[in-house]
């Protein structure tokens, strides 16, 4: 019994506190509000209603916590061997839904959406054919040069598909004033899970202690950085055209990954 209790209270904090709810909302507001910064050219505070939360917002925090918990992040108190890349997967897949939900139109494209989170799962899922291990910390460790290539491209890959992902693309929001703008909370609770998968998948894992959480953190933040970077050159190159970058070129880019792990197993065989 007390066992079971301890496992709860380990999972609890896991999910709440670290590297769950308030570490998502931490990294979360911070970078939503440069990225609103450099897209609005002024600082936005976060706002904290005391209202009852949405279905969706309620539906994307839990799905962000899942994914959360499956991080490779120092002192995470869920175990290694409980951790899965399949649950982070599609908590990530349900946060793009779920926010589907709330109305096509803030997505531009829902189609070509639904085809970039598909060639994100390429990415995310690929190089875990040949390690044959879906523990994410196993797959970050991985540096067997063979796999090197297959690794690289997934990572590009992954980046490439995060400002679609993230909404930083250019998307025009009817009825939206630059007066009233906010911070995005979906995206809010998308940043962490997102960067810090991203640092748990493609690089060895950082050790548990204060060096190893400075060095996790700092690798998600480099993440966010790069995906405002490119949100920002999209934003400048225009909605169609950023568009038909990712129309003409995510999914041949998702091919050449899909025969990289093709013949990376072969190879390997």
């Amino acid at each position: 019994m007390s066992r079971i209790l301890i496992q709860l209270a380990t999972h609890s904090v896991a999910l709440l506190l670290y590297p769950g709810l308030v570490t998502i909302a931490l990294f979360g507001s911070a970078a939503e509000s440069v990225w609103v910064r450099v897209t609005e050219r002024r600082w936005v505070l976060p706002e904290f209603p005391w209202h009852r939360p949405s279905a969706v917002l309620t539906t994307v925090a839990i799905a962000s916590m899942l994914a959360c918990v499956q991080l490779a992040a120092p002192f995470n108190p869920v175990p290694s061997e409980e951790r899965n890349l399949i649950v982070a997967a599609i908590s990530l897949g349900i946060i793009v839904w779920a926010e589907l939900a709330i109305g096509a139109e803030l997505f531009g494209e829902p189609g070509l959406l639904l085809l970039i989170q598909c060639c994100w799962f390429v990415a995310v899922l690929g190089p875990a054919v040949e390690p044959q291990s879906l523990r994410p910390q196993v797959l970050g460790g991985v540096l067997v040069p063979s796999l090197l290539p297959l690794k690289v491209a997934s990572g590009i890959l992954y980046l490439l598909c995060l400002p679609a992902l993230l909404k930083l693309w250019p998307v025009p929001v009817p009825g939206e004033r630059r007066a009233t703008r906010r911070l995005d909370a979906l995206r809010v609770l998308s940043w962490w899970p997102y960067c810090g998968l991203f640092a748990t998948l493609y690089f060895p894992p950082s050790p548990d202690e204060l060096l190893g959480i400075a060095r996790f953190i700092g690798l998600s933040v480099l993440v966010a950085a790069i995906c405002v970077v490119l949100g920002v050159l999209m934003r400048r190159r225009g909605a169609e055209p950023a568009r038909g970058i990712y129309r003409k070129g995510i999914a041949p880019f998702a091919g050449l990954v899909l025969v990289l792990v093709v013949g990376t197993s072969l190879l390997l065989r």
